[in-house]
């Protein structure tokens, strides 16, 4: 579709003060640096900007404006008014040329004049509050502005909404296209129905807005890839990791597996920045023990077997004797001790795989070293945490100002391990904690082919992760 074949569509976003219409556009944008946010009244005191664009192209403006105040009062001031009642652009045309009145009623006359040159405009209420007069006032003066709206139900999802209530009144005025739309959580399926809604009231820009609903579908489908790419590189890197250690010497080994534990630790935080990147996260939107993020990091360690009841993870029985939480010793011998007759006959007779796969660490066993590993149920830990930070961003407005608290997943912490995950704990080449780190097709099929598992399950479970 040609950019001549797209005419940029103007959007105002207009209601009552406090209803939400900034976070609205923040959830639009999918960005939080977008105005300014407050439970009190009459926040946004100017018309704001801000552009929906495809490579470049402008295909739709956002307008924010100032809350209506005083609605009865300005019908009072129109009603007076001689002449034609019936031409509602010229009534509101000579309210906004008459200087006094313009000063009376500052907040109505910028939205008005906002309203008088653009092509639609999002009615947005809180659903929460009663139906009132004022509100019906509101709704008669922007219709004098002869322009297409579409009423948006913000907060339909708490206690105290009075949906069915308001679609009444709104049908009563000849308001028929309405949309429950909580302005603070990211439901791109909802998103598609307001762009879908709109499209439906205007001919002339529907190719504008397929254009941008395709990129939006399209720019959805890579962040989730991209995301689920960032957990299969992160889990890959964690099973394939170890270090080495003499045997009988514990000291060492405890500070040997309290190195691998910061390289992992260290590790989960770069998974975890690039999934705030990737949705548009700062930070200061994680300073709360309930994410359980704090300031951009898990409160919750990793390593800490009270971690592992909280998710519902049991620890196996294969953990190292004095290796410690999150630990697996020898993963060639299961951690047994095992004298040198027992792990060669033990080698021969479980075939030629076992050879291959671990040959080297029963080398290294009969040098006298042993290597330390990150067990199973901590790997499920770490894959539980990820997906749920995951989950939780996917469904989290960009206006919205409580804390993050992470869509459960309990798949991971029940369920084994994939087969990637078991094969790269034979190639410790695949793992970037490694010294011995290095480029290996094999691993990138691995991550592949776990990232494309990871994007399935999301996929087929909703955005919400279930």
């Amino acid at each position: 579709m040609s950019r001549q074949e797209r005419k940029p569509l103007r959007l105002a976003v207009v209601g009552h003060t406090n209803t939400g219409k900034t976070s609205l556009i923040r959830t639009l944008l999918h960005r939080r640096d977008f105005g300014e946010i407050d439970n009190r009244g009459g926040t946004t005191r100017q018309v704001a900007s801000a552009a929906l664009a495809v490579d470049g192209e402008t295909l739709i403006t956002l307008y924010d404006s100032p809350g209506l105040e005083d609605a009865p009062g300005l019908i009072e001031w129109l009603e007076a008014l001689p002449g034609e009642r019936h031409d509602g652009p010229d009534r509101i045309h000579r309210l906004l040329t008459e200087d006094r009145a313009r000063a009376r009623f500052d907040h109505e006359a910028r939205v008005l004049d906002l309203m008088l040159n653009v092509d639609v405009a999002l009615y947005v209420i809180d659903a929460r509050e009663p139906v009132l007069e004022k509100y019906q006032d509101e709704l008669a003066v922007l219709a004098l502005c002869a322009r297409p709206m579409l009423a948006v139900l913000n907060f339909v999802v708490s206690p105290d909404s009075r949906e069915a209530e308001w679609r009444d009144a709104l049908a009563r005025v000849g308001l028929h296209t309405v949309l429950a739309f909580d302005a603070v959580v990211r439901d791109p399926a909802t998103e598609r129905r307001l762009f879908e809604k709109l499209a439906s009231q205007l001919d002339a820009f529907a190719p504008t807005l397929q254009t941008w609903l395709a990129h939006r579908e399209g720019e959805e489908e890579q962040r989730l890839a991209a995301a689920c790419q960032s957990v299969a590189e992160l889990l890959i890197d964690v099973a394939a990791a170890e270090r080495l250690a003499e045997l009988g010497a514990p000291a060492q080994r405890a500070r040997v597996m309290d190195e691998l534990k910061k390289a992992v630790r260290k590790r989960e935080q770069v998974c975890v920045a690039t999934l705030l990147d990737l949705y548009r996260f700062g930070r200061e939107d994680y300073a709360d023990e309930d994410l359980p993020l704090s300031d951009g990091r898990w409160s919750e360690d990793l390593f800490d077997p009270d971690t592992l009841k909280y998710h519902g993870i049991r620890a196996g029985g294969h953990i190292g004797a004095g290796a410690g939480a999150g630990a697996m010793v020898d993963v060639a011998t299961g951690g047994l001790s095992l004298g040198t007759g027992t792990l060669v006959g033990a080698a021969v007779g479980a075939g030629v795989g076992l050879v291959r796969g671990f040959g080297t660490r029963l080398g290294d066993r009969l040098r006298g070293r042993e290597r330390l590993m990150i067990d199973d149920p901590t790997l499920r830990l770490l894959a539980a945490r990820q997906l749920e930070l995951l989950a939780g961003l996917r469904l989290r407005g960009h206006a919205s100002q409580a804390p993050l608290k992470p869509a459960e997943r309990k798949s991971w912490a029940e369920n084994k391990l994939p087969d990637e995950i078991h094969v790269a704990r034979r190639h410790p080449g695949w793992s970037a904690l490694n010294m011995a780190h290095g480029s290996d097709p094999a691993r990138g099929r691995a991550v592949a082919q776990l990232a494309r598992l990871i994007n399935r399950n999301f996929l087929k479970s909703g955005p919400d992760g279930r």
